[in-house]
């Protein structure tokens, strides 16, 4: 049983399932084809289990985004929305990434907590990703355009919570972009 094999496991669980506690530590177990005090040799309970299948999961997307930024192939805008890409993609594999992280805010909302802590810290790389290409493109206000581009990916994050439908995820991208390109208009004196 390798480390990163029952992480990716338990993110898959998680991500069909939630962060309810309903989402127990047997059925991560079960879901490598183990028994639970094998699982409990590395992780002492679920909550353990959860908070380093988070970091688990940010590490991923960590290193998703560094790659995205070298590919010297894309513009800074195709970066910007690559995200989007990505996330119809998963959705259509019913994986759900990234919205364990909006989630695990809500049921751990102290934010003295370590997995409120893995999740905001996610959310804050997420806004300086946007927020350094934005820059990179010279775009007026980079700090509030930043803003606007991860208020509509939380939103799109936490509508697949709920419907799970590629629909929304295709909403969110054409948002986005409709904000980007204000944003880019703005740069050029367009819209003063």
């Amino acid at each position: 049983m390798q480390r990163e094999q029952v992480l990716e496991h338990a993110l898959s669980v998680l991500e069909q399932n939630g962060l309810a506690p309903t989402t127990s530590f047997a059925m991560m177990a079960e879901a490598v084809a183990c028994q639970e005090q094998d699982i409990k040799r590395f992780w002492p309970d679920r909550e353990a289990l959860l908070y380093d299948a988070l970091r688990y999961h940010s590490q991923q997307v960590d290193t998703w985004r560094r790659k995205l930024l070298l590919d010297e192939t894309l513009k800074p805008e195709q970066k910007l929305l690559a995200r989007y890409e990505m996330l119809a993609e998963a959705v259509n594999n019913n994986r759900y990434p990234g919205c364990l992280f909006i989630a695990a805010c809500s049921f751990y909302p102290q934010p003295e907590h370590p997995i409120h802590q893995v999740a905001d810290q996610q959310k804050r790389a997420s806004w300086q990703y946007t927020h350094d290409l934005l820059s990179e493109l010279q775009t007026d206000n980079p700090t509030l355009v930043a803003h606007q581009m991860e208020l509509i990916l939380e939103g799109c994050l936490s509508r697949l919570l709920v419907k799970r439908k590629v629909q929304e995820v295709e909403i969110a991208r054409l948002l986005a972009e409709d904000v980007l390109n204000f944003a880019l208009c703005r740069r050029n004196g367009a819209l003063t």
